[in-house]
């Protein structure tokens, strides 16, 4: 699939997101966002405060995580705004083609950091 259609990518990524155990939608900060049992564990930005990308943002389990995305592959992953800090990478959702196999399992798991422990294992 393209991702240059902001929309189109916004659309597959909701059914991702919502395909999970006891997800839900909210708008957070003017963005799409998305929770389990009301902890983030994904955001939609397209052009947030102007910074011209397309990407989902997902949890990480910390630091060294973010950083060896980050420094692994710099054409997917970013840092994003506001939400590095916290643990959070960006996946890059506007080249000509998106791998949406690596951003369904990057979803999955950090649905599972934000899934509480009666939730554990509902993965498989």
């Amino acid at each position: 699939m393209l991702a240059s259609d902001p929309a189109a990518a916004e659309q597959r990524l909701r059914a991702l997101c919502l395909a999970l155990p006891e997800t839900g939608e909210r708008i957070s900060h003017g963005i799409p966002a998305f929770d389990v049992a009301g902890k983030m564990f994904a955001y939609f930005r397209h052009n947030h405060h102007g910074d011209g990308l397309t990407c989902v943002c997902v949890k990480t389990t910390g630091r060294d995580e973010q950083e060896f995305l980050w420094q692994a592959d710099p054409d997917t992953y970013s840092k994003p705004a506001y939400l590095w800090p916290s643990g959070w990478v960006a996946i890059c959702l506007a080249e000509e083609r998106v791998d949406w196999d690596l951003v369904e399992s990057r979803l999955r798991s950090s649905w599972s950091l934000a899934a509480p422990k009666r939730l554990a294992g509902a993965l498989g």
